[in-house]
């Protein structure tokens, strides 16, 4: 490789509410990686995580760059990789997904783009263990998707320009965590609940309505257990309701919601605030639906 490679690759919200392990939808968030000759593979990274990230070569993004190259075939060649990275880790933001997403498109940009779309989604989905994240970080806009004996089965949804407030507690929550506070199994009732407001909240989503997100973006799967776990997490997240449609982003702790613009200030300021009160620090952001996913610049 002569010259350099960049590929951007944007975060991700998952669930979305009722929407557990099937909704996703690219935000204007990104994670910028280039990827340049070198005589061994180096890896370096800035801005979020990147203390951690620093401490060895080894992590979700090399280890997906180096998968691309095993899977056709080819001998890995040294590479200096560098991140900039905006996506908040362990946030429910898919910085995950983002890494893996942006190691498979630079191995890929490198050999020469042997592997389509769909096979992309298909190894990323093998390596994160479901594609709610890595579609819309693949694709863009909203994406549903679930996965049977063929593969992933997704459809991909342009969305409005909506104005979205994310809010992340300081706080330790492991995805692991996240999982076993789930319960094993969930009532024919709120399966029931939750099925039919997932289908009116990708409407709303597609559609711009925000009554109808705030209607149905209430969940009985996953919320309600985890939200508990979180340290103000029940209180921001009502807090949050007062100013838009509301939910957990991914797996926590992030809470995110959909608000008019003109209130997007208020409502970020407002759910910082009941996390604050118990002494617990925040980063927060205000942004909007990306339709690109990840790409070459």
């Amino acid at each position: 490789m002569s010259r350099m490679i960049k590929i951007r690759v944007p975060a991700t919200s998952a669930n979305l509410g009722p929407g557990f392990d099937c909704l996703g939808l690219a935000l204007d968030v990104w994670n910028e990686v280039t990827f340049e000759a070198a005589d061994q593979l180096k890896y370096h990274a800035i801005g979020e995580g990147a203390e951690k990230l620093n401490k060895g070569n080894r992590n979700l993004l090399t280890k997906a760059f180096t998968h691309v190259y095993k899977l056709c075939g080819r001998e890995l060649v040294g590479v200096r990789i560098s991140a900039r990275n905006e996506i908040l880790m362990s946030s429910g933001l898919g910085s995950s997904a983002a890494a893996i997403v942006a190691g498979l498109l630079g191995a890929n940009e490198m050999l020469g783009n042997p592997l389509g779309a769909k096979q992309l989604l298909e190894i990323a989905t093998g390596m994160e263990g479901h594609p709610d994240n890595v579609a819309p970080a693949l694709m863009g806009g909203l994406v549903v998707s679930i996965t049977n004996h063929d593969g992933v089965l997704y459809r991909r949804h342009e969305l409005p320009n909506w104005t979205i407030v994310i809010v992340k507690p300081l706080v330790e929550w492991l995805t692991k965590t996240a999982r076993a506070v789930l319960p094993r199994s969930v009532s024919r009732a709120d399966s029931i609940f939750n099925i039919g407001r997932a289908v009116l909240v990708t409407d709303a989503l597609r559609n711009g309505d925000l009554d109808l997100l705030q209607a149905a973006m209430d969940d009985r799967i996953h919320q309600p257990y985890r939200l508990k776990h979180i340290s103000g997490g029940m209180a921001a997240y009502k807090t949050a309701k007062q100013f838009g449609a509301t939910a957990l982003s991914g797996a926590g702790p992030s809470i995110i919601a959909f608000v008019p613009p003109e209130n997007a200030e208020r409502a970020k300021a407002g759910i910082a605030a009941v996390f604050e009160e118990r002494g617990i620090e925040t980063k927060s952001l205000i942004t909007k639906p990306s339709k690109l996913g990840g790409h070459r610049v």
